[in-house]
């Protein structure tokens, strides 16, 4: 996580969570993102960051190379029992890495930037948007953090 002042609000038994979890994804082990949960996993990887949503599958082969991890909401992960749940954490995990490629294909910067901050309003609420680093939301859909700070300056602005 690049954004220092997001940093200040992890607290120790954050950070040890956030340790864990990057842990077991070098470990290559499977974990399910809870689907009966508004939560999700932000996984930052050397040149973009990835969205794993409610009932999205991470690690494995997938998420070896991640940095760095940042929950969103109350994050709750399950391990796989069955090949079911498995098959259908991968296919959840594709419709997320969907999503975000429709997101991603819009030309026109700004646009990204406003879709992504509606979309993560939209998945968990405007608060849990508020906190979230413009690296962050910038690294997941392909834009520079001042696009991001530019857009919340306009949604501000526009809001009161």
């Amino acid at each position: 996580m690049s954004d220092p002042i997001f940093q200040q609000q992890v607290t120790s038994t954050q950070q040890q969570t956030i340790q864990e979890i990057i842990q077991n994804l070098h470990n290559q082990q499977l974990l399910v993102i809870n689907p009966r949960r508004k939560n999700g996993l932000i996984l930052y990887k050397p040149y973009h960051a990835e969205f794993a949503g409610p009932g999205a599958a991470i690690g494995a082969n997938f998420d070896c190379d991640v940095v760095d991890v940042l929950p969103v909401g109350k994050l709750s992960l399950m391990e796989v029992r069955t090949s079911k749940e498995r098959i259908n954490s991968y296919l959840i995990r594709r419709q997320w890495v969907k999503l975000a490629k429709q997101i991603t294909d819009n030309t026109i910067s700004q646009q990204r930037a406003q879709v992504i901050l509606n979309q993560f309003e939209h998945w968990f609420d405007l608060e849990t948007a508020s906190i979230l680093p413009d690296e962050t939301f910038a690294l997941l859909v392909g834009v520079l953090p001042q696009t991001m700070r530019k857009v919340r300056t306009q949604n501000e602005l526009l809001s009161q």
